[in-house]
């Protein structure tokens, strides 16, 4: 930081108020780099500029030239604000969660005829069925599923069939299509199967010793295997470490262990008294770990989870503030078993955080020179967010796209995208200018946040075929691509002015520019494969101009086959699709 910087800062801090509010930290490039909130944002603000710094504080330091702050009344506001500006700016210093999954749940659902299935991205206000978990993995969640299905004859298929299907004969299912099951047997299932999920096996485990008992008697043995290995994977996968509180409700423990700059968060998901499972997380760490645990909170539970009835929190977080945001119970235990519960998970963090520490020190230390090198070669001022396309066909025809999205060289799963691309589109240039105008024109209309940069896979013609979309559109987005040589591995850097880069093959930067080129041709190719096992008549379907599923389904449903639909007159696709689409159709089905 420069005199001239820090003489501006210095001045104006005598003017910041003693009030609570939020701050915005700036660069030189005036983009805000780190938000943050404050009871009292005179005396947080000093805290930078004044006394020693280490770590990720004092790079955040050295890149700020400026700062905003926005007073509000309470610290409930304040709060309410920085989450918001956070969303809003995605800034570079705020915390990065690698794990953005969502988990999954166990849903029992309260239909006429219930069904068990696996659900994710749940809406904790709205949902009425009954829900467990969550589950640490959607392995466990599945073979928990699998188990109760052969155990309990229940309603397998989402639309009930006009007749019984295979599960009927092989015993899993009581024909709920055709026959009417005793709605006191459906209670039972459903009170079982409850039962069983808030950890309660004991009854369970006898039936199934019965059963096999049964079968071993009448020297079905094929069948005594099956309900042992039954038997096993309930003491073996579902079977959870038992812990004697007083308190038969769900809620979560939260603890934490920060040291060299980075900060390791474990959750564990207490169920009906049984430790259910648990969620780990590490990511740099800015110094305050109050600040920084009550906006990981607020994050893990508006991505992740349902609400507990009760959060149980270290002594660090503010319990009261957490709580009225998430309008949850929230508790610090003093003394007792809880507070132990709180040290365990605290244990479990420090534990992880010893046990990845090199590695994610390694990886985040070879992001930032990679991220740096590619800043230098190609001029840019930031670079957060990258987005990488590539097309996949079939010999040259039912085009598909894929585009993947990394922040700091790190991939963001949730922000990757798929395109089913026009049957007109003959070749990849065509196909890569339809999905850049396709994205970008989004980009415009929904007023959304531009990437720092785009990468195609291709050299000189795929990038002029993208800037003449982009200049079409007049955005102005550095783009670059990775040019294969002769035996298809990525040789060049071409940049926005066509100019060939060399990039070291051993250098950090070739590395991850070849995970990044990896990974959206992986994720093009399984789409398109998706696509194409989904059966012939679907797939040829879903490539067809202007269907989707909705029509899919009335096209099958009417015509039943490909060739009756070829053979349909326009008269009789207008039945079920619109005029022009109808034309699109007939012309895209004599091309087949």
């Amino acid at each position: 930081m420069s005199e001239e910087v820090k003489n501006y800062i210095k001045e104006k801090l005598k003017l910041v108020p003693t009030k609570p509010g939020s701050y915005q930290m700036k660069n030189k490039d005036g983009i805000i780099i780190y938000v943050g909130k404050a009871k009292n944002l005179k005396n947080r603000l000093k805290s930078y500029f004044t006394g020693t710094v280490t770590g990720k504080t004092a790079m955040l330091v050295a890149d700020i030239v400026d700062f905003e702050y926005i007073v509000t009344s309470t610290e409930l506001e304040s709060l309410i604000l920085e989450i918001t500006l956070i969303k809003k700016y995605d800034p570079k210093y705020n915390i990065l969660l690698k794990d953005d999954k969502s988990y999954p749940y166990i849903e029992l659902t309260n239909e006429k005829y219930p069904r068990l299935k696996i659900v994710r991205n749940v809406n904790r206000k709205k949902h009425k069925s009954k829900l467990f978990g969550p589950y640490p993995n959607v392995t466990a969640a599945r073979k928990t599923v699998n188990m109760l299905h052969r155990v309990y004859p229940l309603r397998k298929c989402e639309n009930l069939k006009k007749e019984v299907c295979l599960y009927y004969h092989i015993g899993e299912c009581l024909g709920y299509c055709e026959k009417q099951p005793e709605s006191e047997k459906l209670e039972t299932m459903v009170s079982e199967i409850t039962s069983f999920l808030k950890g309660n096996s004991d009854f369970l485990v006898k039936k199934l010793e019965s059963e096999m008992q049964k079968a071993s008697d009448a020297l079905n043995f094929e069948k005594a295997i099956e309900l042992k290995e039954m038997l096993h994977d309930i003491e073996v996968t579902l079977t959870r470490q038992k812990i004697d509180l007083n308190k038969n409700y769900n809620f979560d423990v939260f603890g934490y262990y920060q040291d060299n700059n980075y900060l390791s968060v474990v959750t564990f998901y207490i169920r009906e008294g049984l430790l259910f499972g648990k969620h780990q997380d590490i990511f740099t760490s800015m110094g305050n770990v109050s600040e920084e645990l009550l906006s990981y909170i607020i994050h893990f539970y508006e991505k992740n989870n349902l609400l507990p009835k009760e959060i149980i929190l270290p002594s660090v977080v503010d319990g009261n503030l957490l709580g009225e945001y998430l309008q949850v119970k929230t508790s610090i235990p003093q003394r007792g078993d809880i507070k132990k519960l709180v040290e365990l998970a605290s244990d479990n963090a420090k534990i992880f955080l010893n046990e990845r520490y090199e590695n994610i020190k390694k990886d985040e230390t070879n992001r930032l020179e990679a991220e740096k090198e590619l800043q230098e070669l190609l001029g840019l001022s930031s670079l957060k967010r990258i987005e990488t396309f590539d097309n996949s066909h079939l010999f040259g025809t039912f085009y598909v796209a894929g585009m993947v999205v990394f922040d700091h060289f790190e991939p963001n799963k949730n922000e990757y995208r798929k395109f089913k691309i026009q049957t007109e589109v003959k070749d990849d240039l065509s196909a890569m200018k339809e999905v850049i105008y396709r994205r970008y024109f989004k980009v415009l209309m929904e007023e959304n946040k531009a990437p720092d940069l785009i990468i195609v896979d291709g050299g000189e013609l795929q990038i002029s075929a993208a800037k003449e979309v982009l200049d079409e559109l007049h955005l102005q987005i550095p783009i670059c691509g990775l040019k294969k040589n002769d035996k298809h591995k990525t040789s060049v850097l071409v940049n926005s002015d066509l100019q060939e880069i060399e990039v070291n093959k051993d250098s950090n930067l070739f590395i991850f520019l070849n995970k990044i080129q990896e990974e959206v041709h992986r994720y093009a190719i399984t789409y398109h494969r998706t696509m194409r096992s989904k059966g012939s008549l679907a797939s040829l379907l879903d490539m067809a101009p202007g269907i989707g599923e909705v029509r899919r389904k009335e096209l099958l449903k009417k015509f039943g086959s490909l060739k009756k639909m070829k053979e349909a007159s326009l008269e009789e696709l207008e039945t079920v699709l619109t005029h022009d689409v109808a034309l699109k159709f007939m012309d895209y089905l004599k091309k087949l």
